[in-house]
């Protein structure tokens, strides 16, 4: 039976002797496929030229091929070993071979991660070494030190061509990046202002009416001033959630896990702005469904910034509809009210403010492929409309 001591020793044990290498599976796998490259080149060319293969020249082979195991680690102190042993084997025995597989490995592993200064002698060292082979000098000889000198050209292109192609990748991934910072930034830029402006509009006219009731009326001043007590305990609440989500860095054990406002919640900020002096109607249409998650935050957000615009700019007197209706392909949310409207407004047509506001509701709205109109209603005071189209899977259903 094992003992309660049993996990932790596992967890903090010695690694296992794969991960405790410092090479890679790959890396073995070039190492020894290189090695065997070379020990056939070898064979064959001593079998051809000699009559015998001499054991220490396939020795010498095979040590040249599993030096590539630290070409990661020591590029260049690979390469200069490779070097070294294929240049012993040319002055030792007349191979006909020139430049074999560990050379061309670990010219490539010098060329990606060196500049010039380091692999254009290595480039040079690597094509003149048919020099030094034991054979006379013949037009053969010529003919193996130009095919030498291609093959070197060709791996330096290959190492400067994925050099390239790993910078633009860099610089591709450093972009993607970057825009999802920036995305962050917006998202949380809206939320942060939807919850101020909603909040902060609704405890300013709450702490209004109930000033101007405190005398002649202290049970209305009372019960506006608990109403925007809890608004003020509301308000800390969704801050300290959205700055709680920014504090985890990536770790979900600290992120809040209570849910985002959705549908349900709209009545409650309805009743908010009836409290704060607008009386406000809430209308549904059509066979309620479950919509997304990000879809339902979007609905409540668009609602919760209308009904905090037409608080500010209505004026007194004013009256406020919010209207929900689920259709067959879409959800549309409307809301409109009967004030003055705000200064500067549009007639009608789209989209024409550019507070903070608007542009969070059309962003918010673009994300799930909607639109977003606003400005003056033909009458008096002023509308906002997000049509929300379905999810497309949802739609194929209906």
């Amino acid at each position: 039976m094992p003992t309660a001591h049993a996990e932790p020793a596992a967890k903090h044990g010695s690694l296992p002797f794969a991960e405790a290498l410092p090479w890679t599976r790959n890396d073995a796998l070039v190492a020894v496929g290189a090695a065997a490259l070379d020990l056939i080149g070898f064979t064959l060319s001593s079998q051809d030229t000699q009559g015998f293969v001499p054991v220490a020249g396939c020795l010498l082979m095979t040590v040249s091929g599993l030096a590539l195991l630290a070409r990661r680690r020591a590029p260049v102190l690979t390469f200069a070993a490779v070097l070294a042993l294929g240049l012993s084997v040319h002055l030792s025995w007349p191979v006909g071979q020139g430049l074999n597989a560990s050379m061309i490995v670990a010219l490539y592993s010098v060329v990606r991660v060196r500049g010039a200064a380091v692999y254009v002698p290595a480039v040079l060292a690597s094509a003149v070494l048919p020099l030094a082979a034991r054979e006379p000098w013949s037009q053969g000889s010529l003919l193996k030190l130009a095919g030498n000198g291609a093959a070197v050209l060709f791996v330096v292109a290959a190492g400067l061509v994925m050099n390239r192609w790993q910078r633009e990748v860099d610089a591709h991934r450093g972009l993607l990046a970057e825009r999802a910072v920036a995305d962050e930034r917006r998202r949380i830029a809206r939320e942060m202002h939807d919850i101020v402006a909603h909040h902060v509009t609704t405890m300013q006219l709450m702490a209004g009416g109930a000033r101007a009731n405190l005398d002649r009326n202290p049970e209305i001043a009372r019960d506006a001033l608990v109403t925007l007590e809890g608004l003020g305990r509301t308000a800390l609440h969704e801050m300290r959630e959205l700055l709680d989500v920014l504090r985890a860095d990536g770790d979900t054990r600290e992120a809040s896990t209570a849910p985002q406002p959705g549908i349900a919640d709209l009545d409650r900020i309805v009743a908010e702005s009836c409290e704060a002096g607008m009386p406000t109607e809430f209308d549904v249409r059509g066979a309620p469904r479950q919509l997304p998650g990000g879809m339902q935050l979007t609905v409540f957000r668009v609602v919760q910034e209308a009904l905090t615009n037409a608080r500010k700019h209505g004026g007194s007197g004013a009256h406020a509809c919010v209207r929900l209706t689920y259709a067959d392909h879409e959800t549309v949310v409307d809301v409109r009210d009967d004030g003055e409207g705000a200064a500067g407004s549009s007639g009608s047509g789209s989209v024409s403010g550019s507070g903070y506001g608007l542009i969070g509701m059309r962003e918010r709205v673009a994300l799930h492929g909607g639109s977003l109109w606003t400005g003056r209603s033909q009458g008096r005071g002023y509308r906002v409309t997000a049509r929300l189209p379905l999810p497309k899977e949802e739609g194929a259903l209906r």
